[in-house]
Parts: structure tokens; C-alpha cells; sequence
């Protein structure tokens, strides 16, 4: 039994776990650390997989086949999971079919896309079925079993290519992969699935008609095969003696066909057509014979049809005197096609499909849910940002009206307001105003690491485009791949957005220092010991204020102040509940995309964000109508009060009123650096993701540039006695850079922050969440996002500071407005992209 095997496609190795774990960090942010160390290690896990099954296939056994069916599933399963046309890892592969030349070289094809990984590893697959199903014996059951299995499984594969191929290679493929090559070849493993059940039937001495028909399908398969095996795209692939091996083939499966019909013509007493149906047997054996260049081949089935001949011809002769018809008048057995072409299983493994990925969720179900997330964090800031604008404003007009300290100054004479002693100490007790200065001081530091790990991403893809550009002007039209800024623009467009970021900060940091400067006097006061802040007040003048302490209108304003501290501390329950909402939709997303292919986000999103959030949109409405009238109540509380008193507005006051104005600017700055430090910290591991990301990008095109210049030597070198050697640019040996960044001594310039009253930053963009527009997969319609210039003439600290800041990425894997929407800074907009490992100490520049 001489049956045919596919050629395997070569792969070249590589490390696909670095970009893959960065990728899903990215992109999965809000996994827990051990569900994140769980994936990492499925990670590294598919990398020996794939290490193991790509090379396994050349062993020619059964025993591979499991571990790249495996291999397969997972490519599967993942694939579905994480936005691949991110993934820079650079697959090549190359054709099954060509031994290269003389001068060394084959042809091969390098992508960066899983789903060609998944195609070239699917063919390896069906070549491998082809290569155990002809290594079986004919002398068995279980081997034809086992053969027809797989040749009908190869068929399914190679007829799946076809679709597969053509949407995962948008260039030109390898020749293997062409639709006629793929064509061909499922068609060669069918005829063979059809003559492995002729050989089986002609063993289990099935009735002699059965036989004819399957022979008969055999015989149209074969010829099926050799007509798109002879079209002029493919013709050359084949081995030399392929073609006529089918030809052969095909001669001799309808040689059979008329042998095994003769005998059924015999059993009817149809003895003129047994002769005619016995000489075109002969004939067409001698025929395949011929075309096979093999004198042996089926002889002893030639062998019984010339004995069978001789044997009929002398019966007639001397018994029946029938005539011979012709053999185009006689009808055919009919065909029994039991080969037929598998389709491709859900999942090819044999012993049951174990998704070692399954922590994450389809890249759909995570866009929704980081889209979720964003709308949640959007409507939570809105909230937060008019409790706190309220809040602000309470402050403001208390501030005015030096309250609470007049009531306390009539009611203790000389002695400083225990507010303000309360004051006073909670400022030390935070470091006073050194720390404050201190983390303002560090400002232009983190300015600068950030600013040069964008730099060096940029300096990366520069690099990556002049040496592309060099290329192309050196070898011109030979010079066919995509140009690098059709692939860069999204790199490029983020970059961009995160460069507009960065100057926003520096505008805020400006700020900052501006209100810092402004208020000193009255930090430093604060930032005294009790003793020498008590030396620094002045005493009272005139009024009296032993007397005015006991009026109704002093009275009056003790218990508004109680009811202003009972509004901001509900305020503060309120805002801590807002913080600590959460919503999990990971359940009916999936049930939607299961029953529907599709999520209708929004409408899920905003239906249930609204059950949970709008209880406290009440309260935080009621909250702020109490307000108004409290704010009211104290104005004419407080002019009753002056009047009464006769308290002078003296030098005590102002310094009073400054130090009050100063705690509440200590209050801000202190939660605004905190968040500003932050900030600056979490942009470094976005930006240092970033740069890997774009590094990995350049090393997938390196590898693509210098396989092409490979080909186009080889190519040169057979055109002309001396080759000539492309120039090959400076950055060849290195993609990236381990320049040590100078260190940053000048203050950095710093910018304005947003109006403290206006709506925090959008959390969508022209309809789609921030989390998507930064997740790397860019839906339909999106046109890019640029942060929203600094407005003029506001002022940044019309908010309260967080009470208690975030200490680290809320899940949904973006920072949310309102982590960095009271730090005074277009911070809200912050793309996302997450930290691949710890920066580099040697250089912050550069990830590990």
C-alpha cells in the first residue's frame, strides 16, 4: 500500500511568554495577584508547549499529534481572549514544499499574529495525520481504521485552511498555503480516506458491486486530485513523482472498478460484458502502470483480470457465442462515497480539553467590563466632585467670616481658638509644611523619568522607521513590506496623548508651587509648636467679649458650626460609600455574548450601575439642599453677631483668618502631592509598558527585515557573480537604549490645574469608555482622543482633598477620575497600559 505524506512547514523558534505577559497585564489589570500568577504561569506553560509540539511533528509519530492538538486548542482559547493584533511576537514559518538552492535559503513567511501561528501550526497537524496514516500496515483493521480516520481528519483540515488562510494572511502566503495547494491536498488525502476503505472492503471479501462502487468514487476522487494537483499555480510544488503517482492511481482504482463490475456481470450471465468490462481492465491497468512508471504496480490484480480475460473469452467462445458491446455503451456500478471530509471538532485534543487560560474572559467580556468600570468611575466622581465642590464653598464663606474662631476668641480671651490648636497640631502631626516642600521638591524628578521613557519609545520607533525608510530607498519595489508608519499610527497617536498628559502635569505642579507660595507664612505658623504659634497671635481688641460669648447670636452660631461639622462628616460617609461601590456584570456579560455573539454594554451597564448608585445620588442631593439653607442661616447669624459684639476687626483677626485659609491649602496640597506622587509613579508603569510594547514591535520587524534582506542577497547573489550587501543601519545590534538618563537638578516647568466646580474628565470618548480607547483595542469609529486643554482663570482648589487616597489600580484596570480629578491636572484622561516588571534602578528609562 503506497500512499502519499505532506511535507511539514519548518518553524524558527521563539519566546512568546515576555510579550505575552505584558500583553496580559496590560490588558487584564484588575486580575487578582494570584489569579495574575496563575496566568503567568499558563504563560510559560504554552511557551514549552509550543516549544515541544512545533518540533515534535518532525518525529513522524502518532505521539505527536496529541501534543500540538493541544497546542492548538490553547492558541484557540487564548486567542479569544486578549486583543492579538497587539501581540508583537514575530512567527515565522517556512513552505512545506521548497528545499531552498544551491546558494542556501527558503522561501518563508514572518507575522506577527497568532492566528497565522494557529494556521501554520493547523497544517503541520494535517501533514503530520497524512505522514502516521500512510505508516500504518494494510495487513490489520486497526491500521486502516486508523488511516482512513486520519486521512478523512487531514481532509477537514486542509479544506479549513482554505478560509482560514485567506483571512489570517492578508499579503501573499507561502505556496503551501495558496488556495489551490490547499485545494490539492484535500483532495489527495480524500481520494486516499477512499481508497483505504477499498483496500478494506476488497479484504472483508465484500459483495463485488459494493466493491465496483467504492472503486468507483476512489477513481473520480483520484482524478479530482490530479486535475487540481496539474494547475499551473501548483504544478511545480510537487514532488517528481506525486502527479504521476495519482495518475497511476487513477488508472488503476478504474481498472479495479471494471474488474470487480465484471464479476458482477458474470454472476448475472452477462457474459458479453464481462469480457468488454475485463479488456478495458487490462487495458487500464497496463495504463497505470504506464503513468506510475511502475511495471508492478497492482500486478497481481492485472494478473487475475488477464486470467479472468482468457478464462471468459474461451467460455464464449466454445459455450456462450455472446457478443462484446462496447465498453461506452455498458452503464457503471454507481459510487458509494464513504470518505468524506471530517469537519474540524471544537477541540482536537483526544483526552479532553483542559483551557489553561481560563482566569481570563473573552476580550469582549473585559472591554465591557473595563467600559463598565469607566462609567461607574465617571458617575462615582460626579458625585464626589459636587460634595466637594460644596464642601469648598462651605469653607470659603467660613473662611470670610472668621468662623469658627470669632465665637471662640469672645469666649476665651487672650488665648488662641482650640480649633485653630487642633489645626495647628493635625498639620505638624503630618509633617507640617517640610513635607510639604519636600514632596514639591521631588516634582521635577518624576517629571523628568516620565518625559524620558516616553522619549526613548519614541526614539525606538524613529529608529524603526529611518532604517525602514533607508531600506525601501535602497531597494525600492523589491522592498515589499508594510511601511512602518502604517503600523506605527496607533503607537504613535497614544504617545502623543501621553505627551499632552505629561505637559498637563507640569502645569498643574506649577500650580501647586504658586499656592504654596502664596500661603507660606501661614503654613509656616502652623508648622510652629504651640508655644511660638501662641507668641506669633496678637492679642484682642476692643468689643466685649466676655458678654458677646453669651448672646443668642453666639449661641446660634455654635450650633450651625455643629451642623456643619455633622454635614461634612455625613459628606465624608457618603464619599467613602461612593469609593467602595462595586458592581460585578462579568456573569451577565458573558451569558450575553453566549446567547447573543454580542454585549450591549451600555444598556446592561447603565441599567445596574443606576440600582446601585442612585440611593446615594439622593442622599448626596439632600445633603447639598441642607446646605443651602445652613449656609443662609449662618450669614444672618453671623451679621446679628458682629453687631452685638462690637468685636473689632483687627490684626488678630486677619491672622486668624490666614491661618484657617492656610490648614484648609495644607488639607488640599497634602492629598493633592499625594495624588500628584502617585500620579507620577503610575504613568511611569504605563509608559514603561508602553516602551516594551513598542520594543517588542521593533524586534518583530527587525526579525521581518532581516529575513527579507536575507532573501533579497540570496536573490542578488544568483543575479550577479559578486553579491552585494545591504547597508544595514546602526540600530541593528540594539532596539533599545542603556544611556544612563542625566539626572534632573532644575526645577521642571509646572502648569494650570482644572476648574475646581466643572464635571470631572469624561470617562468616554465619542461614545466609547476610556478603558477601551486605551486597552489597545480600538473600536469601530474611534478617532483618537486628545486631552482637554487647561481651561483659564479657575481656581484648582475648589475641591477637599481625598480622606483617604487610593493606595493602588481600582479593578476595571484603569484609574478612575476621581484618583487623579482633585490633584489640580488633566490626570483623568490617562491612557491605559500597565507595568511589565519593576523599573530599571540603573536606568529609569528602561524596563528589564
Amino acid at each position: 500500500m503506497e500512499l502519499l505524506s505532506v511535507p511539514l512547514k519548518k518553524p524558527s523558534e521563539v519566546d512568546i511568554a515576555k510579550p505575552l505577559k505584558t500583553l496580559i497585564q496590560s490588558n487584564y489589570r484588575n486580575l487578582e495577584a494570584d489569579k495574575l500568577n496563575a496566568i503567568n504561569e499558563a504563560v510559560s506553560e504554552l511557551n514549552q508547549l509550543r516549544n515541544s509540539a512545533v518540533w515534535k511533528v518532525f518525529e513522524r509519530q502518532e505521539t505527536g499529534l496529541e501534543v500540538n492538538y493541544r497546542y492548538y486548542d490553547q492558541l484557540c482559547a487564548l486567542e479569544s481572549k486578549i486583543p492579538v493584533q497587539e501581540l508583537q511576537v514575530p512567527f515565522k514559518w517556512k513552505d512545506a514544499f521548497d528545499k531552498g538552492t544551491i546558494f542556501g535559503g527558503r522561501i518563508s513567511l514572518t507575522l506577527t499574529s497568532i492566528a497565522y501561528e494557529r494556521t501554520c501550526v493547523l497544517f503541520n497537524i494535517a501533514a503530520l495525520q497524512s505522514c502516521v496514516a500512510s505508516g500504518q500496515g494494510s495487513d490489520n483493521d486497526e491500521g486502516l481504521k486508523m488511516a482512513a480516520k486520519l486521512f478523512q481528519q487531514s481532509a477537514g483540515i486542509f479544506s479549513f485552511l482554505k478560509t482560514l488562510a485567506s483571512a489570517t494572511i492578508q499579503g501573499e502566503p507561502t505556496p503551501d498555503l495558496s488556495q489551490d495547494c490547499l485545494t490539492a491536498l484535500g483532495n489527495l488525502m480524500l481520494a486516499q480516506a477512499q481508497e483505504i476503505f477499498v483496500i478494506k472492503a476488497i479484504k472483508d471479501n465484500m459483495k463485488e458491486l459494493v466493491v465496483a462502487k467504492l472503486c468507483a468514487q476512489c477513481e473520480e476522487l483520484f482524478s479530482e486530485t490530479l486535475r487540481s494537483m496539474q494547475r499551473d499555480s501548483v504544478r511545480a510544488l510537487w514532488e517528481k513523482d506525486w502527479i504521476p503517482h495519482v495518475a497511476g492511481r487513477q488508472a488503476a482504482m478504474h481498472a479495479l472498478t471494471m474488474l470487480y463490475h465484471s464479476m458482477v456481470s458474470k454472476a448475472n450471465k452477462a457474459f458479453g460484458e464481462e469480457i468488454s468490462r475485463l479488456q478495458k481492465s487490462v487495458e487500464l491497468f497496463r495504463t497505470a502502470q504506464s503513468r506510475a512508471s511502475k511495471p508492478t504496480l497492482f500486478q497481481d490484480y492485472a494478473t487475475r483480470a488477464q486470467k479472468a480475460l482468457a478464462d471468459a473469452k474461451k467460455d464464449n467462445d466454445f459455450i456462450y457465442n455472446e457478443i462484446i458491446p462496447d465498453i461506452s455503451n455498458l452503464p457503471g456500478p454507481g459510487k458509494a462515497p464513504l470518505a468524506k471530509v471530517l469537519p474540524m471538532p471544537a477541540h482536537l485534543s483526544s483526552d479532553g480539553f483542559t483551557d489553561i487560560f481560563g482566569g481570563l474572559v473573552p476580550v469582549a467580556v473585559n472591554q465591557a467590563l473595563a467600559a463598565c468600570e469607566g462609567r461607574k468611575a465617571e458617575m462615582v466622581n460626579g458625585e464626589i466632585m459636587r460634595l466637594r465642590e460644596a464642601t469648598t464653598a462651605m469653607n470659603g464663606m467660613l473662611s470670610s467670616l472668621n468662623l469658627p474662631a470669632i465665637i471662640e476668641v469672645t469666649a476665651s480671651g487672650a488665648s488662641l481658638p482650640p480649633s485653630l490648636q487642633e489645626k495647628a497640631a493635625a498639620v505638624r502631626e503630618k509633617g507640617g509644611i517640610e513635607q510639604l516642600k519636600g514632596v514639591i521638591d521631588r516634582l521635577p524628578e518624576l517629571f523628568t523619568r516620565n518625559k524620558e521613557i516616553l522619549d526613548e519609545a519614541f526614539r525606538i520607533l524613529d529608529e524603526e522607521r529611518d532604517s525602514d525608510n533607508q531600506l525601501r530607498a535602497q531597494f525600492k519595489d523589491r522592498w515589499t513590506r508594510t511601511p512602518s508608519e502604517k503600523l506605527t499610527a496607533t503607537f504613535r497617536a497614544n504617545g502623543d496623548k501621553y505627551r499632552t498628559i505629561i505637559n498637563n502635569a507640569t502645569a498643574a505642579d506649577k500650580v501647586i508651587r504658586e499656592k504654596f507660595a502664596t500661603h507660606r507664612h501661614g503654613l509656616e505658623l502652623l508648622s510652629m509648636t504651640a508655644d511660638q504659634l501662641a507668641k506669633e497671635i496678637p492679642s484682642p481688641t476692643g468689643g466685649n467679649a466676655a458678654q458677646a460669648s453669651n448672646s443668642s447670636a453666639a449661641q446660634k452660631l455654635r450650633t450651625l458650626m455643629e451642623a456643619v461639622e455633622t454635614l461634612k462628616a455625613e459628606r465624608e460617609v457618603i464619599e467613602s460609600e461612593l469609593k467602595t461601590l462595586t458592581i460585578d456584570l462579568k456573569d451577565r456579560f458573558l451569558g450575553a455574548l453566549a446567547k447573543e455573539g454580542v454585549i450591549n454594554e451600555p444598556a446592561i451597564s447603565l441599567s445596574e450601575i443606576g440600582k446601585v448608585i442612585g440611593p446615594l445620588q439622593e442622599q448626596v442631593g439632600e445633603n447639598l439642599a441642607r446646605q443651602q439653607t445652613l449656609a443662609s442661616d449662618i450669614q444672618l447669624a453671623h451679621e446679628k453677631f458682629t453687631a452685638e459684639s462690637g468685636v473689632s476687626t483687627d490684626q488678630r483677626d486677619r491672622t486668624l483668618s490666614e491661618l484657617a485659609a492656610a490648614y484648609d491649602v495644607f488639607t488640599e496640597l497634602h492629598g493633592y502631592l499625594k495624588e500628584g506622587e502617585t500620579f507620577y509613579n503610575g504613568l511611569t508603569e504605563i509608559l514603561l509598558v508602553f516602551q516594551s510594547k513598542i520594543s517588542d514591535f521593533c524586534f518583530a520587524r527587525k526579525t521581518e527585515k532581516e529575513e527579507l534582506m536575507k532573501d533579497l542577497t540570496h536573490e542578488s547573489s544568483r543575479q550577479a557573480p559578486v553579491a552585494v550587501t545591504p547597508l544595514i543601519p546602526t540600530h541593528h545590534t540594539s532596539t533599545t537604549a542603556s544611556a544612563e538618563p542625566a539626572a534632573s537638578t532644575a526645577s521642571a516647568p509646572i502648569g494650570a490645574p482644572p476648574v475646581a466646580a466643572a464635571a470631572p474628565y469624561p470617562q468616554q470618548i465619542g461614545g466609547m469608555p476610556m478603558a477601551n480607547v486605551y486597552g489597545g483595542t480600538m473600536g469601530p469609529g474611534f478617532t483618537g482622543y486628545v486631552p482637554p486643554p487647561m481651561p483659564q482663570g479657575f481656581n484648582p482648589y475648589g475641591t477637599l482633598p481625598y480622606p483617604n487616597s487610593y493606595t493602588g489600580f481600582p479593578p476595571g484596570g484603569m484609574m478612575p477620575p476621581a484618583y487623579y480629578g482633585t490633584y489640580p491636572g488633566a490626570y483623568g484622561g490617562a491612557p491605559q497600559h500597565q507595568q511589565p516588571g519593576a523599573p530599571n534602578p540603573n536606568n529609569p528609562g528602561m524596563g528589564w
